[in-house]
């Protein structure tokens, strides 16, 4: 059986419809799900409710020591829990985990092109025992990409190569990005349906790739030379979104492949 994990984001997701085609997509999916998330809108809001100034290098946020407190809470707390409850709602049986929990990531500091960027975290070891145990038992991991080093310092590791790392240890056939974005655009904004690493990195070099998709990328090309077969990037398309994906049924995408 294929093994999805969805790393989900963005507007189709802000409200409990969201949720509702997600439950009844992943009900009828004849797939084994694992679902990640990240929370950059609402992270954001937060820190300047509480007066905190967000900074991104090269699509990753700058985490101040201050800033983990809020951080973890509208991550772990807030966000994990309403998906959760929603999924649950509608029929989908959930576990809830964080990065830092049953220690399913283990991370170290990560310094940005040598710049240090505050208590934000790269993982370099995975135990996926508790996410594949939820699987065999036919529930749906819900995680939260917070995660802590080997002396338990909490950190800020970005969604979407979290969702890289876990896809990877827990031999995942696919990994989907769902984000406002519906594919990687080329020069003339048209997206691109499919893209090798070679590709991909030809982009990135043009400087077409930028921002936040260029993390992004970086943690595909991870992906897919550990042994992911396809990654893809879209946005929420409805109920079927998922059976078109797994069937490959023409969407708007981009899938890349080695």
């Amino acid at each position: 059986m294929r093994r999805i994990l969805l790393k989900i984001g963005g507007k189709a997701f802000s409200d409990k419809s969201g949720f509702e085609e997600l439950a009844t997509a992943i009900l009828s999916a004849s797939a084994e799900v694992i679902i990640l998330h990240g929370g950059g809108a609402e992270i954001s809001q937060a820190l300047a409710e509480a007066r905190r100034e967000s900074t991104f290098v090269d699509g990753v946020r700058v985490t101040q020591k201050a800033d983990m407190e809020i951080i973890e809470h509208v991550l772990s707390e807030r966000i994990n829990g309403r998906i959760a409850r929603y999924l649950s709602e509608f029929g989908v049986d959930c576990l809830r985990l964080a990065g830092n929990s049953h220690s399913l990531f283990i991370a170290r500091k990560m310094l940005l092109n040598g710049a240090d960027i505050g208590c934000v975290g790269e993982v370099v070891r995975v135990n996926p025992a508790v996410v594949l145990q939820a699987v065999a038992e036919k529930k749906v991991p819900v995680v939260s990409p917070i995660s802590a080093d080997e002396d338990g310092l909490t950190l800020n590791v970005n969604a979407d190569t979290a969702a890289a790392a876990l896809a990877v240890a827990a031999k995942c056939t696919d990994l989907v990005y769902f984000s406002d974005v519906p594919g990687v655009m080329d020069e003339n904004d048209n997206v691109v349906p499919s893209l090798s690493i070679k590709a991909g990195s030809f982009l990135i070099q043009k400087g077409i790739i930028v921002g936040g998709m260029l993390a992004k990328m970086e943690s595909i090309f991870h992906a897919v030379k550990q042994g992911v077969q396809k990654v893809h990037i879209t946005r929420w398309q409805g109920q079927n979104t998922l059976n078109y994906l797994m069937n490959d049924i023409d969407i708007i995408k981009t899938t890349i492949q080695k």
